[in-house]
């Protein structure tokens, strides 16, 4: 075998909801003839309503079926068979079917991550509602990563020009004021300062911070967040070299002359970054769960049951997630080995008698 860096990445896909428009944009994105030059795609799911809806959308596409994720095969459009009965397709609204097959399929493909068989996850869109109604215990997919890694993550939207992070994921707005915390920012803005500098190769990144409230509290005047919480956080790390900058009123931050000249944002609760990030980013944005030891990406849109079936769901943010998924994993794997190398040279001059750490008069 080559060595792992000469390897196509393998790319596992999990199939979410199949009676949302998860297969569609998966198949759709897979379509190309050429696509497995680029990497080695391993879908989570079941054969036979893959071959169901294949023909729905009058897709040409061959999978290659196997049982165990080590028998996938380069050139191929992978398919790990979950199911081998037949499943009953509804589309357009969930079933007790498509909600258990959302979660086997989450599950074996994050297995499959953990033990080092797949490179990158992408999951396509899940009914959160009815996957917890099934015993499922995550509002969402970043939950349960964190879970299963033991790590804490931050929902991070990105395209290649605007990339937002969350402070508070999928809470009500009621409790936003109360999950926000000096001690949290700082390691919220750490993470995304150190996710900028090894995933996306940004030597120095520049990091925006919204405010809370309107007009970022106005000085204390619409309330004291900003004083009392975003600022202190935003100038201490500042005064350790990360480059964070604001709180900025949210309002008008994301006016194109504004967004473009930080690297990322921090908002401080889910709408207030993801409604601007996806009216400026629609079709092209990806969500990625940064700060987790593993690669996770998927299209920021959800469901869509509303035209499941009609052959009209666009691909392209599922594209663009893979992609993004592959760029990411190559560009932690170039950091991880520029940062094994920097730790080499120490030891060749050790080895010529030559201790690099003694001060130059006792050579």
């Amino acid at each position: 075998m080559s060595s792992h860096k000469h390897q196509k990445v393998r790319v596992g896909i999990s199939v979410g909801d199949f009676n949302g428009i998860g297969p569609e944009i998966i198949m759709k994105a897979l379509s190309d003839k050429n696509i497995t030059d680029f990497f080695t795609p391993i879908i989570f799911a079941s054969g036979k309503l893959f071959t169901y809806q294949k023909n729905i959308f009058k897709l040409n596409l061959n999978f290659n079926y196997i049982t165990e994720v080590s028998q996938a095969q380069g050139g191929k459009l992978n398919m790990v068979n979950l199911w081998k009965d037949n499943v009953n397709v509804d589309l357009g609204k969930p079933t007790e079917e498509s909600t258990k097959m959302a979660i086997d399929s989450l599950e074996a493909a994050t297995d499959a991550l953990m033990k080092g068989e797949i490179d990158v996850l992408v999951t396509a869109p899940i009914n959160k509602d009815e996957m917890m109604k099934h015993g499922f215990k995550h509002a969402g997919h970043t939950g349960y990563l964190e879970e299963k890694f033991g790590k804490k993550g931050l929902m991070f939207l990105v395209t290649d020009d605007l990339k937002v992070a969350v402070s508070t994921h999928h809470i009500p707005i009621a409790e936003v004021a109360q999950n926000i915390s000096k001690e949290k920012i700082k390691k919220q803005i750490k993470l995304l300062n150190q996710c900028l500098i090894e995933d996306f190769c940004i030597e120095k990144p520049k990091i925006a911070v919204l405010g809370l409230n309107p007009h970022s509290g106005d000085g204390g005047v619409i309330g004291n967040e900003e004083i009392e919480i975003i600022q202190p956080a935003i100038r201490e790390l500042f005064d350790n070299g990360i480059m964070t900058f604001g709180p900025f009123p949210a309002d008008s931050f994301f006016q194109p002359n504004k967004y473009k000249n930080y690297d990322a944002v921090l908002a401080m609760y889910h709408d207030q970054g993801l409604a601007p990030f996806k009216t400026l980013a629609y079709e092209e944005g990806v969500n990625y769960t940064a700060g987790l030891p593993f690669i996770r990406t998927s299209p920021d849109h959800g469901v869509a049951y509303d035209i499941a079936g009609q052959n009209v769901a666009d691909a392209q943010s599922f594209s663009e997630a893979i992609f993004m998924g592959i760029k990411i994993f190559k560009n932690r794997s170039e950091y991880q080995d520029l940062m094994e190398n920097r730790l080499k040279p120490k030891k060749v001059l050790a080895d010529n008698g030559v201790d690099e750490d003694l001060p130059d008069e006792m050579h």
